[in-house]
């Protein structure tokens, strides 16, 4: 009985078959019969019961990756195994054999296999490409196949066309693939030194000479940067000593041969000698001042005497290549040089505070170092400096208080000192006097009476030789000089400010508002902002008792909102001085005299610099204080009876 024709059902294995050829061996290759293939045996070249097919190429693991074929999946991925191999010297009694070294490539790819020997300098030998890149063939005999990636491990000995090369080890990517592969990967070995090089090595130690030639190459140096210089602006604090006082400085750097230069910008009626250099161009040491050294001790050669005139009247003299006794002396390198460092020059501390646009190109491009510009520290609490870790009470943090002209401030790590401020940040210590002691002017004023009242009439001494033409004002510097020779220091930067606020003399003038409109039709020339008619419009809008005046805080929240390139400080200055009594502000008046199409005003000498690059100041920012009356300070700290 037999068995429907089912799936399932059947035993016959030729179901579904198309080829019943029988395969054959021979064939013919330019009209010779020889045996060309043995892989085809059976019907339809499918081998025989029992008989495997021997693989052409490496068979990789399948559902590891990708299913795309290994030329697509291995591209341009190589196996690499350190090799050595002894060929032998029969010809020389020197050496009998050598080792020589190579590296053996597998690409993954196509299975073919590349063997380079690097280049040895004067082997005499033709090394590079040892065995071009192809499929290698295994060794008899099973020459018929060619070499796969299971044939490859550490130390294992594969024979190349005869030749046996040892691998000792391999990198790690070819390390991971075999282990990915199923290998058990061997422990590296080592590579045995060749006895010819052992022999070389030391024949060439042997002819090193006593007097070694050491070669200076300055000219390369000179060639490359001749005429490079690196330029830093600095600053030396002279002020601790008799008559001294802050002095700015310009190192000049000279990349040629490493050599510095220092010269000192002297201020038009400084009362100082205007000489040529602060330092000649010289090299800059280290650790100086440093004794004075004998003949020969600083130097880039040691000499030695061998014979010492033992022999005759003759010595003999050679370089001494540990440089026995010899000083090093350490330089200012172009490494060194950094804004912010501190360098000795010859005893005195000088800080390097900036420097000029090729400076900056040069360290960028050679260390990667450049400042880049932008928000130092974001928006947060910062925690004062000197604080526990870990403690039961809450940490401290700087607030408002610890903030005022002359402060120093440690925002982590980093030492600010606060120089200055705007207008609002006065005005609003002023107004909450209670919160801020250094606004404060009734504890100044105690705090300055308790000072000077036992020296009262000197104190007015004082005042009256600094104002030798009664004019019963003096400018602030002058007054800033006085308070502090009168308190020894013992007010602050911003305690004098809050005094020459309270007595100052403030006029508005018509310079003072030509002055306001010229920066601030600079700032708007510079961005090209022209949209004063829009502006104009809105206010009508929002003027809606149609009487021409709007208040001080609308338009500026109006030039806020239309992002007028102004600074605050200075738009409050400006609309200070187009506001009544009622702090309202005529706007047809004050947007047509800002605009500068229509009523340019013109440049203030105050915007204009010199084009001088070796001149570097740092100058704060104006206060609207320009003289003091202090004849009614006086009055209220000493009185009227004892006013001379």
């Amino acid at each position: 009985m037999s068995l429907p024709l089912l799936p399932g059902y059947s035993f016959n294995k030729n179901l579904g078959k198309e080829k019943f050829h029988k395969s054959q061996h021979w064939g013919f290759c330019n009209h010779v019969g020889m045996l060309l293939n043995e892989d085809k045996p059976g019907i339809g070249g499918q081998p025989l019961f029992g008989r495997s097919l021997k693989p052409k190429y490496s068979v990789f693991p399948r559902g590891l990756g990708s299913a795309a074929p290994s030329w697509v999946a291995f591209d341009k991925q190589v196996l690499s195994f350190d090799a050595y191999f002894e060929d032998e010297v029969p010809e020389k009694n020197q050496e009998l054999y050598r080792i020589r070294h190579c590296k053996i490539y597998f690409y993954l790819e196509d299975d073919t296999i590349q063997v380079l020997e690097p280049q040895l300098k004067n082997s005499g030998m033709p090394q590079g490409t040892f065995i071009r890149r192809h499929r290698i063939p295994l060794p008899h005999p099973n020459e018929d196949q060619f070499y796969t990636i299971h044939d490859f491990n550490i130390n294992i000995d594969i024979v190349l066309y005869s030749r046996v090369f040892k691998i000792y080890d391999c990198d790690q990517f070819t390390k991971n693939f075999l282990r990915k592969m199923g290998i058990a990967v061997n422990p590296p070995g080592c590579c045995p030194a060749d006895p010819y090089m052992k022999e070389r090595k030391k024949t060439l130690d042997r002819m090193n000479p006593f007097r070694p030639y050491e070669r200076f190459d300055t000219l390369r140096q000179f060639l490359e940067h001749d005429g490079h210089v690196l330029r830093f602006y600095c600053l030396w604090d002279d002020s601790e000593s008799m008559f001294g006082d802050p002095r700015e400085l310009v190192l000049h750097y000279f990349l040629s041969d490493d050599t510095i230069e220092v010269k000192e910008v002297i201020p038009a009626n400084s009362g100082r000698d205007a000489v040529p250099l602060f330092l000649n161009r010289r090299k800059l040491p280290k650790f100086a001042p440093t004794g004075i050294y004998h003949p020969g001790q600083i130097t880039d050669r040691t000499i030695l005497n061998v014979f010492g005139g033992l022999v005759g009247n003759r010595g003999r003299c050679l370089l001494d290549n540990c440089k026995t006794g010899a000083l090093k002396q350490e330089f200012y390198k172009a490494e060194d040089l950094k804004i912010g460092a501190i360098i000795n020059i010859w005893g005195r501390k000088v800080l390097l505070c900036d420097c000029d646009e090729f400076t900056k190109q040069y360290y960028k491009t050679k260390y990667g170092v450049g400042v880049l510009g932008g928000k130092f520290l974001e928006r947060g609490r910062i925690k004062k400096p000197g604080q526990l870790l870990f403690k039961s009470e809450p940490s401290e943090f700087y607030k408002a208080q610890d903030l005022f002209v002359g402060a120093h401030v440690c925002f982590n790590g980093h030492i600010f000192i606060l120089l200055n401020g705007d207008e609002y940040a006065f005005t609003y210590m002023e107004q909450h006097a209670d919160e801020f002691p250094m606004s404060n002017i009734e504890l100044i004023l105690k705090k300055l009476k308790a000072i000077g009242s036992p020296s009262a009439r000197e104190i007015k001494l004082v005042f009256a030789s600094t104002d030798p033409k009664h004019t019963k004002v003096l400018d602030y510097e002058t007054f800033r000089d006085v308070m502090m020779n009168i308190t020894n220091g013992k007010l602050t930067e911003h305690e004098i400010m809050t005094i020459g606020r309270y007595y100052s003399v403030r006029e508005d003038s018509d310079a003072d508002l030509t002055f306001l409109l010229a920066l601030a039709q600079e700032q708007l020339k510079k961005y090209t902002f022209e949209v004063f008619d829009k502006m104009i419009a809105m206010c009508i809008y929002k003027d809606q008792a149609k009487i021409g005046l709007l208040p001080s805080s609308a338009v500026r929240t109006l030039c806020k909102s239309f992002r007028m390139p102004v600074s605050d400080d200075l738009l409050r200055a400006l609309l200070s001085k187009f506001q009544d009594s009622q702090e309202h502000i005529d706007y047809q008046k004050f947007f047509c005299a800002i605009n500068w199409r229509v009523n340019q005003v013109p440049p203030s000498q105050a915007l204009t610099r010199p084009n001088n690059e070796d001149v570097w100041s740092y100058v704060a920012p104006p206060l609207p204080v320009k003289c003091i009356r202090y004849l009614p300070l006086l009055e209220d700290l000493f009185g009227l009876e004892d006013q001379s």
